[in-house]
């Protein structure tokens, strides 16, 4: 595993990772903010093909904003992020696919639940964004276009473009192939 941006306080043992996530990061571009930011924190593998990554998220959300999930990259200018993000002191599971220019789709979670899991499939030319709150049933929350037939890398995502920061856990990544 490579990081792009990697925390100043993090650890990894067996199959978890704890960090500290650092203030004023984020991975955006443009869209209504008309900014760039990609200074957000990303421990990522490189993967080829079709595949399906899942990872269970239990973060300490408190600053608007906060967020932490999966991310799928090709390079600064095409990847998807998706996981709880913070707003308005609410959880909510969040999908941005970026195409040069950034959106954004929320899903509200009113009862901010302590863990969420994220599956992220990749097939051909798109992405599906499914997310639990129970590891067993899945909802999708998006189903994306993504460049095919070109390698990419996936992993843990985190940021907190508003606040000083959170901690954040991620358990049992993993990434397989399909055919």
């Amino acid at each position: 595993m490579i990081w792009y941006n990697k925390p100043a306080i993090w650890s990894e043992e067996r199959d978890w990772l704890h960090m500290r996530v650092e203030g004023d990061t984020d991975f955006w571009r443009v869209t209504h903010y008309d900014f760039v930011r990609d200074n957000g924190h990303f421990y990522f593998r490189e993967q080829a093909g079709d595949f399906v990554a899942s990872v269970k998220v239990t973060g300490h959300y408190k600053n608007q904003y906060d967020q932490a999930g999966l991310m799928l990259r090709l390079d600064e200018h095409n990847w998807i992020k998706t996981g709880i993000e913070y707003v308005d002191e609410q959880q909510h599971v969040s999908a941005v696919v970026t195409r040069e220019f950034s959106d954004w789709s929320v899903c509200p979670q009113p009862h901010n639940p302590p863990s969420v899991y994220l599956r992220l499939t990749r097939q051909h030319d798109s992405v599906r964004i499914d997310y639990s709150l129970d590891d067993f049933t899945y909802q999708m929350v998006r189903l994306a276009y993504f460049p095919v037939g070109v390698p990419v890398q996936i992993g843990p995502m985190a940021a907190a473009p508003d606040g000083g920061g959170f901690d954040v856990t991620f358990e049992q990544f993993s990434v397989l192939s399909i055919s």
